[in-house]
């Protein structure tokens, strides 16, 4: 039998790797299509010193720790140059496209990124040869001209942000010198704000899968993922897809979420360079059983078919599509999936899936309806919210995953025997 090691790298999570690494070994061993058996073994990375010769023991590594810790950014950027291992996601892209390059590619292929200015530092870097420079060659700026000439509403929001940190609402004038005093010695993107928008779509996107899920944003995080069905038009919901499988197939990030705003048929992405993105039980709640499961088939698939990791980016083959004339935006995205789906190899992870690991969707309804499940579901709100508190969150994501539960067996039921 051949065996593979994954990796995780993780910081403060325990949730979804307690649920990943269940869901491997109740799965248990998967056959290619040659015949030959492919098991899978699931370690925590632990983090010391490397010697860069040294050959890792892991095949495939799923990075949540990178974006902020370097000591292991620089590991994994050692294992894939020299060791070929297989990442979710690639440091490189990861740590060179933040979002400001990201809206930068995607205004370039053409996506309605809302109109977005970058702003200089409130507070200059602390270096000696910035007085001399900006003295020389920076250029005096009315930050209030540039607002009203983008006009109000709008966001301040990190060039390079993630989790909401530092996103400020601006109305006005006095919004706005607020919001810029504060931001100290940041960089800050001015976005122009979608107003009157009807549906806040947050995509998560594992490998070739994409859940397309209504965010409400100004609700705590536990209510923020509603759950409801068929809430955007089919060509509305499959353009968000496009975007969203479009964004992480030009970086090579195949874990990752997209934020889109939907108004009537027009789609703003507006946030999409989320390369580590929330999936704790305590948010996803209800498509927490489809994350994990999407996360393992795409792991297996890429080890059992040897997939090889792809670090070199084709922009230009992308940039061929946006440059043409002659095509219309829907052609143009039309075209893009195409390249996406080339990339994820999309109909043969579909009949992967289908052929060698149908059992997985079983094996995760039978441990999501489980006491080890309830157990991990108690445990993870336990640790999470304040004793007073404890009971409510408990019967709350009990409901919303037991309505997954009900879903999944009423589906299962209506199968044609």
């Amino acid at each position: 039998m051949n065996r593979h090691l994954i990796g995780l790298l993780l910081g403060t999570e325990e949730d979804w790797p307690t649920a990943f690494e269940t869901i491997v070994r109740r799965m248990g061993p998967v056959r290619a299509g040659a015949g030959e058996e492919h098991g899978f073994d699931v370690e925590r990375i632990t983090i010391e010193p490397f010697d860069l010769r040294a050959k890792p023991r892991y095949d495939l590594v799923i990075d949540r720790l990178a974006y902020w810790y370097y000591v292991p950014r620089e590991w994994l950027k050692k294992i894939a140059l020299m060791d070929d291992v297989y990442l979710l996601n690639s440091p490189f892209t990861f740590q060179s496209m933040e979002k400001h390059a990201a809206y930068c590619a995607m205004m370039r292929l053409g996506l309605k990124v809302p109109d977005t200015v970058l702003v200089p530092f409130k507070d200059p870097p602390d270096h000696a040869k910035f007085a001399y420079t900006a003295n020389r060659y920076n250029k005096p700026f009315d930050l209030e001209a540039i607002a009203e000439r983008m006009g109000y509403p709008l966001f301040m929001k990190p060039y390079d942000g993630g989790a909401w940190v530092g996103v400020t609402r601006i109305t006005d004038p006095a919004d706005l010198r607020a919001a810029y005093d504060s931001s100290g010695q940041r960089l800050m993107h001015l976005q122009k704000a979608v107003e009157g928008y009807d549906v806040f779509a947050r995509s998560l996107t594992i490998g070739a899968e994409t859940m397309v899920m209504k965010f409400r944003p100004e609700l705590p995080m536990h209510d923020r993922y509603e759950v409801t069905y068929e809430f955007l038009d089919p060509e509305v919901g499959d353009e968000v897809v496009t975007i969203s499988r479009l964004i992480n197939a030009f970086f090579r990030w195949e874990f990752n979420s997209c934020e889109n705003l939907i108004s009537g048929t027009e789609v703003y992405p507006i946030d999409y360079a989320n390369a580590c993105p929330d999936v704790a039980l305590t948010s996803l709640h209800y498509y927490f059983p489809w994350a994990m499961t999407a996360l393992v088939r795409w792991s297996v698939f890429s080890l059992v078919t040897g997939r090889k990791p792809r670090l070199d980016l084709s922009m230009a083959n992308y940039f061929a599509i946006a440059d043409r004339q002659d095509l219309s935006y829907q052609e143009k995205l039309a075209g893009y999936r195409k390249l996406a789906d080339e990339y994820f190899e999309t109909d043969r992870y579909l009949d992967f899936c289908e052929s060698r690991m149908a059992h997985v969707g079983e094996v995760v309804l039978a441990w999501v309806d489980s006491q080890d499940f309830d157990d991990l579901l108690v445990e993870t709100v336990r640790s999470t919210y304040p004793p007073e508190e404890h009971d409510r969150f408990i019967a709350h994501f009990r409901g919303l995953v037991g309505l997954w539960v009900r879903d999944e067996k009423g589906a299962s039921s209506a199968l044609p025997s």
